[in-house]
């Protein structure tokens, strides 16, 4: 009997990474097939068929140049052929393409698939709400999703330097053969049943990470940035209880809650995009066309996505964080504002009560 076998959807840098130690992992695993594929948005790399190039040459030159991929790692350009027959759906594409890429997966997968979302970000619902992209797969494709969220940048995940990862699942069958999946002995995985904390802080970090990059641009020091660490550490435990009641505190302190609000705001593309936001003047479009090589930046529209929910339920004020990111990120104030709203902020003016 064939082992289960394992599609990846989406073929970025982080699609690339994870693809690498995928495929080396399944070739010694017994429960898994040991070929893997994963999809590849076609597109001409110096008049080559990229599919073409990582298929030869076992190698992403686009997203992930200089480092190998494992030969059992395949690259096809259609969607349903990467993922007909997988028994486990790596999901590993820019958040704003989730929805279309599943209703092109309608009725085209094993009922029976399992998803692993390591997407951040989230998608508007009318009527002023907010959706988890786990819950959009789910709702599309009426498949258990779970989510990988981590301090992973993932050029240094590629080139085998120690990191962590968290995995929110609560199927335990499931749990156990995603940590084997994943784990190898530089990256070290951790599985929680606390699915929803895992996913919103993988996507709330990414709008505290532009803040830390408006500081840098600023010129302001590590001691400012250390303040917005804080807060945006604060609004995002707050955002999630008050809408995710029942999160575990220990969660964000795994590697999906402060350890990978750390990294994103001291390396990642949303920092490095924001620090040039405020030196040039470019617009974050603009930023992303001319340094990003193809890839897609989240930390602005996923703040345009939370104070769409926070602005309709009449909530900016109790996320001042939050509010400002989204509104200079869109120039409606200047970067300078940002530590008018910080000053102001309730976690900075708070004072010990008298007894």
């Amino acid at each position: 009997m064939s082992g289960k076998k394992v599609s990846i959807v989406g073929s970025g840098n982080w699609g690339s990474a994870i693809a690498k130690i995928i495929g080396a992992n399944v070739v010694n695993l017994k429960e898994f097939d040991n070929e893997v594929k994963m999809y590849v948005y076609e597109e001409l790399v110096d008049g080559k068929k990229l599919t073409e190039i990582i298929n030869t040459t076992h190698e992403n030159v686009k997203y992930l140049p200089g480092h190998k991929l494992p030969e059992n790692v395949v690259a096809v350009p259609d969607l349903v052929n990467a993922a007909c027959d997988a028994d486990f759906l790596v999901f590993v594409v820019p958040h704003q393409f989730v929805e279309g890429i599943c209703k092109s997966l309608v009725g085209k997968i094993k009922s029976s698939a399992v998803g692993l979302s390591l997407i951040k970000g989230f998608e508007k619902k009318e009527g002023g709400g907010i959706e988890l992209i786990s819950s959009v797969i789910k709702r599309n494709l009426n498949i258990d999703v779970c989510v990988l969220m981590g301090a992973n940048i993932a050029s240094e995940v590629a080139s085998g330097k120690f990191c962590e990862t968290t995995i929110g699942c609560v199927d335990k069958k499931n749990a156990e053969l995603l940590h084997k999946l994943i784990e190898t002995d530089y990256f070290r995985v951790k599985v929680v049943q606390d699915v929803n904390t895992v996913e919103l802080c993988g996507a709330l970090k990414n709008i505290v990470a532009p803040a830390a990059g408006f500081i840098d641009g600023l010129g302001y020091g590590e001691n400012t940035k250390a303040a917005i660490i804080r807060i945006g550490l604060m609004e995002m435990i707050n955002f999630i209880d008050y809408f995710y009641p029942k999160s575990k505190v220990t969660t964000y302190f795994e590697s999906c809650g402060i350890a990978d609000l750390i990294t994103t705001c001291y390396g990642g593309r949303n920092r490095r995009l924001a620090e040039q936001f405020v030196i040039t003047g470019k617009s974050f479009d603009e930023l992303e066309k001319e340094l990003l090589n193809g890839q897609k930046l989240q930390g602005p529209i996923t703040a345009e996505e939370v104070n769409y929910m926070l602005e309709n339920k009449q909530l900016e004020t109790k996320f001042p964080l939050f509010t400002a990111v989204n509104r200079i990120s869109k120039k409606m104030i200047k970067p300078e504002e940002l530590i008018t709203f910080i000053k102001s902020h309730p976690a900075v003016q708070e004072t010990p009560s008298e007894e």
